[in-house]
């Protein structure tokens, strides 16, 4: 992206990393691409986004000197960062200390870094955390209700995650609605979580401590009673490490189907595949129930907004979402609700007190626009 024009001059994504049938598409205003092979790991991911960066028909640079910035989505900052920050040798290290909070993000930020560092050797490296946004979220919301000193002297509190994604749509949504609103933004992908938004500020969020807890996600559990740990623990004979393990990497959609991506879930539904048909129910009763719970917080409620994979794609987990909603003012139109676009929607009903959006998320523009405002100051 050419800042601060906002010109895209490419785009794409490598998305199944870890299988043998990961996709690559990789688009500029002349070419598309696109093809299935195995990429195992974030590493070899990220080397894929170089080769094609400069490849020599359908790249756009020559050399790595002509990329001056590199934006990195960090995950977890932490109590150490609330704002976008150039990466030094100690903010690796914080990164890296934190990724015990969010082990299944943390070190594959690490890893691109680390690889973006030796292929783009003179531009900055740039990390944007997506904690940042939930640092509005007032003290009575982020507190646990544990003894006081593990906030005051460990910073055991919720941070909230997704926050680019959120921050993003939920600025957009507020654009279409011409005023400051009271908005839950629903960003569902293969991880899940949403967002309280109160004139532009996140006032309450689902995902905690680390991106583990909220919404039923990919292979991530999700809320889940404490007690079930430790007698996983005394009465079953799980490690801690195991334990971890099954509730972050097991469990959530792929512990429930046997399927960690929703597409393969909805169709094995369609099919009658009656594990897939009860997780998609779970999963819509847990976001309907946050809805509820935000619209309270609130004291309101202009808009929901879907957004990321499953969001902005799946009609059909929106629809469910959306099922006897009519209470909270929320009522979908079902035709709306089937047209595919990559703009801004509306997809409620005439009849709808509470405005439905479908909104795409852009969190690389919003990171190169971070990165942008930051260098420039």
């Amino acid at each position: 992206m050419v800042m601060p024009e906002n010109e895209v001059i490419c785009s794409g994504m490598i998305d199944r990393i870890g299988l043998e049938t990961s996709n690559v598409t990789f688009k500029t205003a002349t070419n598309s691409h696109e093809e299935i092979i195995p990429i195992l790991t974030h590493k070899i991911g990220l080397q894929k986004v170089a080769d094609m960066l400069l490849h020599p028909e359908k790249g756009v640079i020559k050399s790595t000197s002509e990329i001056t910035a590199v934006g990195h989505r960090v995950v977890h900052g932490g109590s150490y960062f609330s704002d976008t920050t150039i990466i030094t040798n100690e903010v690796k290290e914080k990164i890296k200390e934190l990724s015990e909070l969010a082990p299944l993000h943390n070190p594959a930020h690490l890893v691109g870094i680390n690889v973006a560092e030796e292929i783009f050797a003179s531009a900055k490296q740039v990390a944007v955390f997506d904690t940042a946004f939930h640092q509005t979220i007032p003290v009575e919301a982020h507190k646990y209700a544990i003894p006081n000193f593990l906030l005051t002297e460990h910073k055991v509190r919720v941070y909230g995650f997704h926050g680019t994604s959120h921050k993003y749509v939920s600025e957009k949504a507020i654009s279409h609605l011409e005023k400051n609103s009271k908005i839950i933004t629903i960003h569902l992908g293969n991880g899940c979580s949403m967002s309280a938004v109160k004139d532009g500020k996140s006032i309450d969020t689902t995902m905690g401590f680390s991106p583990a807890n909220g919404l039923i996600m990919g292979t991530r559990a999700g809320d889940i009673d404490q007690s079930v740990i430790f007698y996983m623990i005394k009465s079953l004979g799980y490690t801690p490490d195991e334990v971890n393990s099954i509730l972050l990497k097991q469990s959530g959609m792929l512990g429930l189907t046997g399927y960690s991506d929703l597409r393969d879930i909805e169709a094995k539904a369609q099919e009658g595949n009656k594990d897939c048909e009860l997780a998609l129910l779970m999963n819509a009763y847990r976001i309907r129930k946050t809805i509820g719970a935000y619209a309270a917080a609130l004291n309101g409620l202009d808009a929901i907004v879907f957004t990321a994979g499953i969001g902005e794609n799946s009609s059909f987990m929106r629809n469910l979402i959306c099922t006897d909603m009519s209470y909270f003012g929320i009522e979908i139109d079902k035709e709306k609700n089937q047209i595919r676009s990559k703009e801004l929607r509306e997809i409620n009903s005439s009849e709808s007190i509470v405005k439905i959006l479908v909104v795409p998320t852009d969190e690389e523009f919003e990171i190169a626009n971070q990165v942008y405002h930051l260098l420039e100051n």
